[in-house]
């Protein structure tokens, strides 16, 4: 069997806990053993987009701590759990944008801050890291049948991190294909950037919420949904169409598959 530990996300944890929830019944109905690793905080990007590397390597200290207690069996498991093919356990992420800074700016950071000893250590992590639909297309076949309650058409937003920096691109809308009911409207600024760039919605305001208008008005007609796998993003969109009354809803992809799938 699989193992998995998840690594849940500030915003997963503050804003939509719902989302860390979908993808451990996800993972799950791949017939993974799911763990989440006690004492992960955040990855650390918003400080470090913003030039804060000092605090950033605070920040994402602790959840190296506690990710690489998880890879190193401290997290509970005893270890005897049969994991993939070359039995390791697999650290996964809801979200491209913390996942690309665990697998690729970790080790960045912490040279930058002088923490040679940091550093090898997330590199090491680094490896074990994979974005949510990367480790769920892999496994799709275990899945069961997937069905939505209700058919109809979304859009998929392909966000920035996931498309231009892991380069996940097909495996997103592969997994949406197998949920019967539901079809994929092509979406002519589907890999447009949403607005969000964390502390870029902060610091120009209107220039994000132009972006957001921009990427909300070139919706396919008829398209009332829009799904994503980076919360973040779905929270750009979802705000700013709440702001303007439009009648647009958002669901992260582990929302949709775990509904799709049903009880288990």
């Amino acid at each position: 069997m699989s193992r998995v530990a998840l690594f849940v996300t500030c915003v997963g944890d503050l804003v939509d806990p719902d989302v860390p929830a979908a993808a451990v019944r996800v993972l799950r109905a791949c017939g993974a053993t799911v763990t989440v690793p006690e004492g992960q905080t955040c990855c650390g990007q918003p400080a470090w987009n913003a030039g804060f590397a000092d605090d950033a390597a605070t920040v994402a200290r602790t959840s190296l701590d506690a990710l690489e207690a998880a890879l190193d069996g401290d997290d509970g498991d005893d270890g005897d759990a049969e994991g993939d093919a070359d039995g390791e356990l697999t650290i996964v992420v809801p979200a491209g944008s913390c996942a690309a800074m665990i697998r690729m700016y970790w080790p960045t950071l912490f040279d930058t801050v002088g923490d040679a000893e940091a550093a090898a250590r997330s590199r090491r992590v680094g490896e074990r890291v994979l974005e949510l639909t990367e480790w769920v297309a892999e496994h799709a076949d275990a899945l069961p049948p997937m069905a939505a309650p209700r058919a109809g058409t979304v859009a998929y937003h392909r966000s920035c991190h996931m498309l231009r920096e892991l380069h996940v691109v097909e495996q997103p809308t592969e997994l949406l294909d197998r949920v019967a009911g539901c079809e994929v409207a092509a979406w002519s600024t589907d890999d447009r950037c949403c607005g969000f760039g964390g502390t870029f919605s902060v610091k120009l305001p209107e220039v994000s919420a132009a972006m957001a208008d921009e990427k909300l008005d070139s919706l396919p007609d008829g398209v009332i949904e829009i799904v994503g796998a980076d919360a973040s993003c779905l929270l750009q969109l979802r705000t700013r169409a709440q702001h303007r009354g439009l009648a647009v809803t958002t669901r992260h992809i582990a929302q949709v598959l775990d509904e799709a799938i049903g009880p288990t």
